[in-house]
């Protein structure tokens, strides 16, 4: 790992703190119940994938959420500039996190495959 990836590491580390608690500031009680699976922030600091828990939450649902998780990212990339110190936030790009279906759909494959 060079440098710039232990940056970027870093950054996703706090990022993944801080935006849990930015979203249980908000008057939304839909998205003070999201569950933060990830963040990957992108060379160069300037955008961040944020990767939440698919799980609960039906087609119709992901798509509400995704809409107010948008119109919420300014007020959220605020609050983590303003408690990290930095000199910008990268810009969050929300996404659901298919790899825990994924790996959900393997497990059950080899369960299958060993009956």
């Amino acid at each position: 790992m060079n440098q710039s990836e232990i940056k970027r590491a870093r950054s996703a580390s706090l990022l993944k703190e801080l935006i849990p608690e930015a979203l249980g500031n908000l008057n939304d009680k839909v998205l003070k119940e999201i569950t933060i699976t990830d963040v990957v922030v992108k060379k160069g600091k300037y955008d961040a994938d944020v990767y939440i828990d698919p799980s609960i939450y039906s087609d119709e649902e992901k798509k509400i959420i995704l809409k107010k998780l948008k119109k919420a990212a300014p007020v959220l990339e605020n609050f983590c500039l303003e408690t990290s110190g930095w000199f910008r936030c990268p810009k969050f790009h929300f996404k659901f996190d298919e790899s825990i279906e994924k790996s959900k759909r393997l497990e059950e494959l080899f369960k299958k495959i060993k009956e």
